[in-house]
């Protein structure tokens, strides 16, 4: 949650490359991780329309993919290092 809120309160080029990078990546399965970071939402944009428990068997798994992909893309997009 913190993150997001850094990103989102930073107008700098950086912040728009990874949050466009967030987007583009993990589009609609977001909606997992936003419900653990709710934050979240506010980078993604409206993932209303999309049904958050179609299509995975194992949410555990998925879960961990996608804070992976997370952090995978932030670390990537960004010139600052990653702490976690």
């Amino acid at each position: 949650n913190e993150y997001c809120n850094m990103l989102i309160g930073s107008v700098d080029s950086q912040s728009v490359i990874i949050a466009s990078a967030l987007r583009e990546a993990l589009a609609q399965d977001a909606v997992h991780l936003i419900k653990v970071v709710p934050n979240f939402s506010l980078i993604m944009g409206d993932l209303c329309n999309i049904d958050a428990d179609s299509g995975c068997v194992d949410a555990q798994k998925r879960l961990q993919y996608l804070l992976c992909r997370f952090v995978e893309i932030i670390s990537d997009s960004s010139s600052r290092p990653v702490v976690l």
